[in-house]
C-alpha cells in the first residue's frame, strides 16, 4: 500500500477546483502513528529525547489550535481507532480527526500560514500513512 503525508500539487487544485465557492468543508483525516516520531531535518523542533509519533501529532495539534480558530476553522472531532467495521482488514488508523473549514481559501489561508508552517513538521514526524478526504455538506 502506498503511504500518503502531503497533498501533490494536482490533488491541491482538484480540490480547489470541486471545493472552492462552496461554503463550509470537512475534512476526515484518517492518521497511521509511527512507533517513534522521525525528526530528520527538523532539527529546530525536535523534542529533546525521542516520543512516539503519537506524542508527536499531539504536539502538532496543540500548536495548530490557535492557528485553526484564527482561521475560523475548528475541530468537530479527534477520537482513537483501529480496524473497520467495513473495509479492508489489513487497513489500520490509529486515529480519527474531523476539521471544519469556513471556506476552502479559509482553509488554503490557515495552510500557508508562517505560524502554522513552523511547527507542521511535528505532524511529518508523527505520521507513518494517512488519508485527507475533504466533503461539502449535501443540500
Amino acid at each position: 500500500m502506498t503511504k500518503h503525508i502531503d497533498a501533490t500539487f494536482e490533488a491541491g487544485k482538484e480540490f480547489y477546483q470541486k471545493f472552492n465557492d462552496k461554503g463550509k468543508i470537512v475534512m476526515l483525516n484518517l492518521l497511521k502513528f509511527k512507533a517513534t516520531a522521525d525528526y530528520t531535518n527538523l532539527e529546530e523542533i525536535k523534542p529533546s529525547n525521542e516520543i512516539s509519533g503519537e506524542k508527536a501529532y499531539q504536539l502538532y495539534m496543540d500548536s495548530t489550535l490557535p492557528e485553526l480558530e484564527k482561521a475560523g476553522s475548528r475541530i468537530i472531532y479527534f477520537g482513537m481507532s483501529q480496524n473497520f467495521l467495513i473495509g479492508p482488514d489489513n487497513e489500520k488508523w490509529d486515529a480519527v480527526v474531523l476539521v471544519e473549514h469556513e471556506s476552502v481559501l479559509k482553509f488554503i489561508e490557515f495552510a500557508q500560514n508562517p505560524d502554522y508552517l513552523k511547527n507542521a513538521g511535528h505532524r511529518t514526524a508523527a505520521l507513518e500513512d494517512c488519508r485527507l478526504l475533504p466533503s461539502n455538506e449535501k443540500n
